[in-house]
């Protein structure tokens, strides 16, 4: 498309050329026609029929025109703007352009006097100039346009192709956890599997909360108020049991009991999960992770500090984009996925805050209450 458009704005712009370059020369012929028209007008003798003269004058309505003595006195115009013929400033600037654009034409009013008309292009060869520049800029709009809905419509089939995938696999999911939750109460029939049961208990339970995740990816889940410190709680002790005790998790909350937040809880909690995983991989298993909730009016900040190795400034926002990793394995949509439930699902904002190389990073999550 960008090179048809090329080919399209380069032969109209040749083709308009040609038509300026005609035009231009019969404006010309018909400046020298008005000339010589004002010539012979000035040189007529009393008994001559001038009507024909006249009528010859009359005829140039569109080139702007100007009659000037050898020290470049305006004499007389004609075509130029009536409301500003008036101011000399005007009159001057116009002469300037004349000159600039065409070289005068010479006419001897006597042996020894001469005049000079100067002029310049009509309102229509000057639109004619333009217009190919117009046309290149609607042209390159259209693509602009074009390339812009071509795009936004990839990727709502990639979205979709994703949605389909997240719900496709909360659904395969289902079958084994129904399965897995029947050999739990056999288990049960027999005592001494009791602290077995216990821990496959807690592994259905986390395998349901994920088919749940991903069964509500695509479509708006259902926000309730909920108490964020006993969110951020529970996700902390599930990750605090699943990481290295080299980890040191700090939770920093206000001296208040609760603060409700509308949030859909399985979701939320995966964003923290998320956050705090990539903490713990960029500090090699090893370090801090300091979570501070500020209470603020009408919103709460939440931050989540780690003592890794750092984000560069310049990939403040790349690592927000699908496929975006530092991992030898991963896929590179946790934090993709978690801008998109903080803002599209919630209606908040994510990005990081602060990171320094070698001393770590802070991620900033800004939620209403």
């Amino acid at each position: 498309m960008l090179i048809a458009a090329i080919l399209i704005g380069m032969t109209s712009l040749w083709y308009t050329n040609d038509l300026i370059s005609k035009l231009s020369k019969e404006e010309r012929k018909r400046v020298e026609l008005w000339a010589e028209a004002n010539r012979q007008l000035v040189n007529a003798s009393l008994e001559q029929d001038i009507g024909f003269i006249l009528s010859v004058i009359k005829t140039n309505e569109t080139v702007p025109v100007m009659i000037v003595d050898k020290d470049n006195k305006i004499e007389d115009w004609r075509n130029l703007d009536t409301t500003k013929t008036k101011d000399t400033t005007y009159l001057r600037q116009q002469f300037l352009l004349m000159k600039r654009q065409h070289e005068p034409i010479e006419i001897y009013i006597s042996p020894d006097y001469k005049n000079y008309i100067y002029y310049k292009d009509s309102n229509l060869l000057t639109q004619l100039y333009y217009y190919p520049f117009i046309q290149l800029g609607v042209i390159f709009l259209f693509i602009a346009v074009s390339y812009l809905a071509f795009s936004a419509s990839r990727k709502a089939e990639q979205n979709q192709v994703w949605v389909g995938l997240s719900k496709e696999t909360a659904h395969q999911l289902g079958t084994p956890i129904s399965s897995l939750i029947a050999w739990i109460e056999l288990l049960r029939l027999d005592p001494e599997h009791s602290k077995i049961i216990v821990e496959v208990e807690k592994d259905v339970k986390r395998l349901e909360t994920i088919t749940e995740r991903f069964s509500k990816i695509g479509s708006a889940p259902v926000l309730t108020p909920v108490n964020i410190f006993e969110v951020i709680t529970n996700a902390i002790s599930y990750i605090k049991t699943r990481s290295s005790s080299k980890v040191i998790f700090d939770l920093n909350f206000p001296d208040i009991e609760k603060i409700l937040v509308p949030m859909n809880v399985a979701l939320f909690e995966w964003v923290v999960e998320n956050l705090c995983k990539n903490a713990i991989d960029a500090m090699n298993g090893n370090g801090n992770i300091d979570i501070t909730i500020i209470d603020h009016v009408q919103i709460i900040y939440l931050d989540i500090k780690d003592t890794g190795k750092g984000v560069p400034k310049s990939k403040y926002k790349t690592i927000f984009q699908p496929g975006y990793t530092t991992k030898k394995r991963g896929w590179g949509l946790g934090l993709s996925l978690s801008k998109r439930i903080i803002e599209t699902y919630h209606n908040g904002k994510i990005f990081v805050k602060y990171s320094e190389a070698g001393k770590g990073t802070t991620f900033r999550i800004v939620l209403n209450k």
